[in-house]
């Protein structure tokens, strides 16, 4: 057999497991996973995996390019930089941009705007604004995306037409969306809890990082669980497949349980911040740079078992960079902060990390981060295993390599990173996007538009 590539030496793993095998490419696919040393094959190019974990690229439906609009945080060339860096080998961008992506044509346009620049494969998700949906489907979008969130004191990252409190409008949206048989995924919020909750910190002169971070946490989570209640019910009523962004309460854990085993298409992610930023003592430290939320002890363990057990689908990053002016200001009024951190250089390394620390299996792992986000958007026959027939979209990992994350590695345009300073088990050393080499030891080699539009099945 005849081959361009071949990875030879490594221990490929899947979901199922782990096992020592060579990887075979022809073009922009996997030709075949072979036993090593398999007689017969002849490559134009091998490369040696030896002692290397071979993985496939993580599929991160959750990710926001700032582009168009807020280029000076970061675009899609500086965020599929990251992505490449992280082993991250398809995004799926988020819509609240400038303009926000409320039309078809504002689809369209930021689809060119990928083609144009991305070094890895992406879709991107529009929100299902009504009388749009069916031309937006027609592009090959793979999910659709809104908020139930409007900001306090500032237009972003929530900006108008993106944030949808109304219930009576959000079902006509999951009615409209369900006929398109695309996937609804939904910032769970109840605006009036978090209206009232963080008012009484603000008749009190109080806009700490503490206040705001206990305001989103309030009452155990009552604002995420009331919202959670209504979406799922929601998804139910009108069929609609539904996907929950960031659940982090035991009882958004046991909702979506529930709503499994009653049959309702439902699937929920967890975020690196969750994970690995959302304990007291890091938010108190590094307040704005850790905020996003505050997820409690006890809630961060539910969802550390629910992604164990299976009940929350996927990881994802939920990459949310912001500048340091932007979240300086913060630590005197957070309200005027813009929240979300960044996080898809070093999400897969994280959970590889966790792995070693005994949190996830290595094949729970794969599943999570990259053949559960293919098969739920239906990118399966293509993303998220290695395969044959799939795209060539591999990572190469050091699994014993000790390092340290810092400011000065991070391709974002930002250049910082809340996890400065951590201590990592597991690097990233080489990325494949379709059989091309995008990152490899420690540089960008892709070119911006080798990335192609991933649509589903």
């Amino acid at each position: 057999m005849k081959v361009d590539v071949a990875i030879t030496g490594g221990r490929v793993f899947s979901a199922s497991g782990g096992k020592d095998l060579d990887v075979l490419i022809s073009g922009e696919k996997i030709t075949a996973v072979v036993e090593p040393n398999s007689e017969g094959i002849e490559a134009t190019k091998t490369i040696d995996a030896t002692g290397l974990w071979v993985l496939p690229g993580m599929v991160d439906p959750h990710v926001h390019t700032r582009e168009p609009g807020h280029t000076h945080k970061e675009d899609i060339l500086t965020c599929s930089q990251a992505s490449a860096a992280g082993g991250v080998t398809t995004i799926f961008g988020m819509p609240n941009l400038k303009p926000a992506t409320l039309t078809h044509k504002d689809l369209v346009d930021v689809l060119e705007l990928y083609a144009e620049k991305c070094l890895v494969d992406y879709n991107h998700n529009p929100v299902p604004t009504l009388g749009e949906t069916d031309a937006m489907a027609e592009t090959g979008i793979a999910a659709y995306k809104v908020y139930q969130v409007i900001d306090t004191g500032r237009d972003y990252p929530h900006p108008s037409g993106t944030g949808i409190t109304d219930s009576g409008h959000l079902l006509q949206m999951f009615e409209a969306v369900a006929t398109t048989g695309k996937r609804f995924m939904v910032h769970p919020h109840n605006q009036g809890v978090c209206d009232r909750v963080e008012q009484s910190f603000h008749n009190r002169g109080d806009r700490s990082v503490e206040a705001y971070a206990k305001t989103l946490a309030t009452h155990d989570g009552l604002i995420w669980d009331l919202a959670t209640a209504e979406l799922i019910r929601m998804s139910e009523a009108t069929n609609c497949p539904l996907h929950l962004v960031h659940v982090q309460t035991s009882r958004g854990v046991e909702m979506i349980r529930q709503a499994k085993e009653r049959g309702i298409d439902v699937t929920g992610e967890v975020n690196h911040w969750a994970l690995f930023l959302g304990s007291w003592d890091i938010v108190t430290k590094l307040g704005p740079y850790a905020l996003s939320y505050w997820v409690p002890d006890h809630h961060r363990e539910a969802i550390v078992k629910g992604l164990q057990d299976g009940i929350i689908d996927m990881v994802n990053s939920d990459h949310a960079p912001h500048t340091r002016e932007e979240k300086e200001i913060g630590w005197t009024d957070m309200w005027a902060c813009h929240t979300g951190t960044p996080g898809i250089q070093f999400q897969y390394p994280l959970m590889i990390d966790a792995v070693h620390r005994g949190e996830f299996t290595m094949e729970r792992t794969i599943d999570l981060c990259c053949e559960a986000p293919a098969r739920v958007f239906k990118l399966d026959s293509k993303k998220g295993s290695i395969s044959a027939d799939h795209d060539a979209d591999i990572v190469l990992v050091d699994p014993n390599k000790e390092w340290t994350i810092t400011d000065d590695i991070v391709l974002s345009k930002i250049g910082w990173t809340p996890y400065n300073g951590r201590k990592c088990r597991g690097q990233v050393l080489r990325t494949l996007v379709r059989g091309t080499d995008v990152y490899l030891d420690g540089k960008i080699v892709g070119t911006p538009g080798h990335g192609k539009h991933a649509t589903p099945d």
